[in-house]
């Protein structure tokens, strides 16, 4: 899987599974986009010693998507700025709240940020890929959004919502030679990790064939393959990162 001459956007590129892709797109000569909310020095350095290690170009870019207008803002710029290859839309906030204590605007504010923000910067970047000859876009869902797990409407709502539309994309945008897959993983050793109850996280663990969590990591070789040419049969797909929790 050699990325060497692509262009790859990652959006939440700052830590977890985007800081992850964005070092595995790394270590295969991509030259990447790091999507971050807040520029800052901390962060340009880590990217540093990521580009030193591996001899690639990471160019780090504000993309907020606290609101649909700052996302039209962010790919409007990222897309005249770069002949765009890839897209990892895996910027999201995390929610946990029982169905009957899970307010409107909190619905509303998850909403914003994981689906509707991220659809806005989707089709202003996948237009510029369209004209530039196709790529890949991969869509960071959750088993939330599939298993309809206990506390998560806000959150597994807004995912499920999410990787319906990488379906539709994928039938849409494929004469454009572009095609569009999600990944669902399962709970996964990120800051939303340690936001869960030990219990829950414990529960889905345990729920699934191979009993430990996810890696940031075991999440972005998908994506990294999803990404490559080797999987140019395959869009329109939600690949479980799950430990086999199908069956659950």
């Amino acid at each position: 899987m050699d990325f060497k001459g692509k262009v790859v956007v990652v959006t939440g590129a700052s830590r977890g599974i985007g800081l992850e892709t964005v070092k595995k797109f790394s270590e295969q000569g991509a030259e990447v986009v790091a999507g971050v909310r807040q520029v800052t020095s901390e962060l340009e350095n880590m990217y540093h010693q990521i580009t030193s290690e591996y001899g690639n170009v990471i160019h780090v870019e504000k993309i907020d998507l606290s609101t649909s207008e700052a996302a039209n803002e962010a790919a409007r710029r990222i897309a005249t700025s770069y002949k765009i290859d890839v897209l990892v839309n895996n910027a999201g906030v995390a929610s946990g709240s029982l169905f009957q204590m899970t307010s409107m605007s909190e619905l509303r504010e998850v909403f914003e940020v994981n689906f509707f923000s991220t659809i806005q910067f989707t089709q202003t970047i996948s237009r510029r890929m369209g004209r530039t000859g196709g790529g890949s876009i991969v869509n960071i869902g959750s088993t939330a959004g599939l298993n309809g797990d206990s506390g998560t409407t806000a959150y597994g709502a807004s995912k499920a919502a999410l990787m319906y539309a990488s379906r539709v994309m994928a039938i849409e945008l494929g004469s454009s030679n572009i095609r569009v897959n999600a990944v669902a993983p399962t709970v996964t050793t990120t800051d939303m990790y340690q936001q869960m109850s030990e219990s829950s996280r414990d529960a889905l663990i345990n729920g699934g064939a191979i009993k430990e969590p996810a890696t940031p990591g075991d999440v972005a070789e998908v994506v990294l393959f999803l990404s490559s040419d080797s999987a140019r049969m395959i869009t329109g797909q939600t690949i479980r990162v799950d430990g086999g929790q199908r069956g659950r």
